[in-house]
């Protein structure tokens, strides 16, 4: 069960640039009965392999920018620390109703791309070094709180204010989840949020389900691409908007 889990999420994650951590958590709470917390720790393990895989398929096309991918990177590796222990100290609900609408703001700025051309014209230089870099602080932080690749935020502004491809930020934000995900990861792993026996699993399912969803992606079309990424938003958010202020804490045992 835990090798479909991976592959699944895997395969959509390189589908659209995103982690997979959205489709994995909700199915290892549901299918597989770990708390919020063990969930969120093991996804992120996972993810790593994900960006691994996604980032290969997506290089192969040519659909890489190295240097964005490093700087966003540099800061998420710092603050994806921080998020996880966010997450293991607090439930976060009402953080997760903010970052829905976020999500669905983000997707509808997905959508009317195409009609407002003014807003992907962030010149280079500085002004997008630094685009990069909060890009980071802001995605590593809600990839180690959530369990997720970074992916939800890493794309849009890449697309919206560094005027990249849909394939290309894609595919630069798996590369960046490598880094920002370890670290993440270390320190769910040392925190105790962390299954291992589940990762011999998910981990060969994300690899292969990331290469095939990667290779599709390259397939369709960027406009198709942009409404399938929307759509994965809108759904994601209003699934965190309809998260329910919880009647009692959750056992942090994973």
């Amino acid at each position: 069960m835990s090798f479909l889990i991976g592959f699944l999420a895997g395969f959509f994650g390189g589908l659209v640039g995103l982690g997979g951590g959205v489709i994995m958590i909700p199915l290892m709470v549901g299918i597989l009965r770990l708390n919020q917390h063990g969930a969120h720790g093991t996804s992120l393990v996972a993810l790593v392999f994900t960006g691994i895989s996604g980032a290969i398929a997506y290089g192969v096309k040519g659909s890489l920018d190295v240097t964005a991918a490093f700087l966003i990177a540099a800061t998420a590796m710092v603050t994806a620390r921080a998020g996880a222990h966010f997450a293991h100290s607090l439930p976060g609900w009402k953080l997760r109703r903010a970052f829905g609408g976020f999500l669905v703001f983000a997707s509808l700025l997905m959508l009317t791309k195409p009609y407002l051309p003014q807003i992907a014209t962030m010149d280079n230089g500085w002004p997008r070094i630094v685009l990069f870099l909060v890009t980071g602080v802001i995605a590593g932080f809600l990839s180690g709180m959530m369990g997720v690749g970074g992916g939800t935020i890493m794309v849009p502004a890449m697309v919206l204010l560094a005027g990249f491809g849909q394939h290309t930020a894609q595919g630069t934000s798996l590369l960046a989840m490598v880094p920002a995900g370890a670290s993440g990861a270390y320190t769910h792993w040392k925190l105790g949020n962390v299954r291992t026996n589940l990762l011999l699993g998910l981990i060969p399912g994300i690899v292969i389900g990331t290469y095939f969803g990667g290779t599709l992606a390259h397939v369709l079309t960027d406009n198709i691409l942009r409404l399938i990424f929307a759509a994965m938003l809108i759904w994601i958010g209003v699934r965190y908007l309809m998260t329910k202020k919880p009647e009692s804490s959750e056992p942090r045992n994973v």
